[in-house]
């Protein structure tokens, strides 16, 4: 179970402290997807890079399989069983997709195996195994390997931010179908379908939690229009 405790996160803009998230406290299960939904610019990222350790927080708890965790470093959370997918995939110049595998399963695999995992998020697998992981791949290209890297990791609990980005073609129903409920994850999304599939949402909003429960409880109050607000805007799958 991870636990956030009166979590505050500030910057300094312009000479001014601007307060990005305001005293956020929540729970998310064992066994569950929780997505994180709510405006642009809210601080739905924000919280999952404090979560790993990408961000550190200004003040607040944060605890793992009851352990406090702030003090640990990204590597020292991903080796207790956090991980992340980014929103925007991180490239590495010169090493091959079957090279990232390896290293995010911390196993030497056949380049069958290896094949297994990028066959999931819909790739012809031995058309990527041996490229390299940079530029010459699309978005969408480097988005559904970096799912497929997360799922190599094989964490108790991994982080999504914004999975569904440069994949429409797959379709969300096979994007869904990836999340094993004997893991625990948190995605955060704007998509109708994937918060219909989540067990809990949590939205977040001017830095603040501003509606949490189950999920088909939360879609709802999102989809009345004085809720629209909630999500930026217009009611729309973004």
């Amino acid at each position: 179970m991870l636990e956030l405790k009166n979590i505050t996160y500030k910057v300094i803009e312009n000479g001014k402290e601007k307060v990005i998230l305001d005293n956020i406290s929540c729970v998310f299960e064992d066994n569950c997807v929780t997505a994180i939904t709510g405006q642009n610019g809210g601080g739905k990222s924000t919280v999952t890079k404090i979560i790993m350790g990408i961000l550190k927080q200004t003040s607040g708890e944060i605890y793992f399989n009851g352990k406090e965790i702030s003090g640990l470093t990204i590597d020292e959370r991903a080796n207790i069983g956090l991980g992340y997918a980014f929103q925007q995939p991180v490239l590495f110049k010169g090493l091959t997709v079957k090279d990232l595998i390896d290293i995010a399963s911390k196993e030497n695999n056949s380049v069958s195996k290896a094949c297994e995992y990028l066959s999931k998020v819909g790739l012809c697998a031995k058309e990527y195994v041996n490229r390299v992981f940079d530029k010459s791949l699309s978005g969408g290209e480097q988005k559904r390997i970096e799912i497929a890297l997360a799922l190599a990791k094989n964490s108790d609990l991994t982080i999504f931010d914004e999975p569904e980005a440069g994949i429409d073609l797959w379709g969300f129903d096979k994007l869904n179908s990836l999340f094993d409920k004997k893991k625990s994850y948190i995605i955060v999304s704007h998509q109708e379908k994937i918060l219909l599939k989540a067990d809990k949402i949590i939205v977040i909003n001017n830095g603040k939690i501003v509606e949490s429960g189950a999920s088909k409880d939360i879609v709802k109050k999102l989809n009345k229009d004085v809720c629209k607000r909630i999500l930026g805007g217009k009611n729309e799958n973004r």
